[in-house]
């Protein structure tokens, strides 16, 4: 049923950045009403915050939505609204971060009609700041998912600038 909509707020969290995270989720529409969360062993903000936003596309159950996503991360809206995303998905995401998460954004994103609204955070945002306590909530949860992408690539970033530093001390 085209014409579906919703409201989304979303916030991510990461305690260290990396470190543990989590992200949390509310949608209304019309009389229904769905939050959720989830943690992660090892992350960053901005994945978390990307994150929040796929997740909440990815539970909608009719293409075609209506959905305007409220978030008080600026590397999401900036992301969308002034087009890097796609100037980034052109270039294969080439020297990117997050392009695991780009990639899978733009598949779900594209099912939808999305608008987002940048809020401020920690203000006076009840659905946001709910969403802030879940994602903190979610990020000390001792049951936690693991971004494996994330640990896999941060280890090889580490692998290889260790690698450079020990080439280039040895010439």
């Amino acid at each position: 049923m085209p014409g579906n909509h919703i409201s989304v707020y979303t916030d991510g969290a990461a305690s260290g950045n990396p470190g543990p995270g989590g992200y949390g989720v509310v949608m209304i529409s019309d009389k229904h009403r769905k939050e959720f969360s989830t943690g992660y062993r090892r992350t960053t903000n901005n994945r978390m915050e990307l994150l929040a936003v796929i997740a909440a596309l990815e539970a909608l159950k009719i293409e075609e939505s209506e959905v305007i996503v409220y978030t008080d991360s600026r590397y999401v809206v900036d992301a969308i609204e002034q087009g890097w995303v796609f100037t980034w998905e052109k270039n294969r995401f080439k020297k990117k971060k997050n392009p695991d998460l780009w990639m899978r954004f733009l598949s779900v994103y594209r099912k939808h009609k999305v608008k987002f609204s940048w809020i401020k955070g920690h203000a006076d945002n009840p659905e946001n700041n709910l969403c802030d306590r879940m994602a903190v909530s979610a990020s000390k949860n001792l049951n936690v998912m693991i971004d494996e992408y994330f640990e896999a690539n941060e280890a090889a970033e580490v692998n290889t600038d260790k690698n450079e530093f020990f080439t280039a001390g040895q010439n």
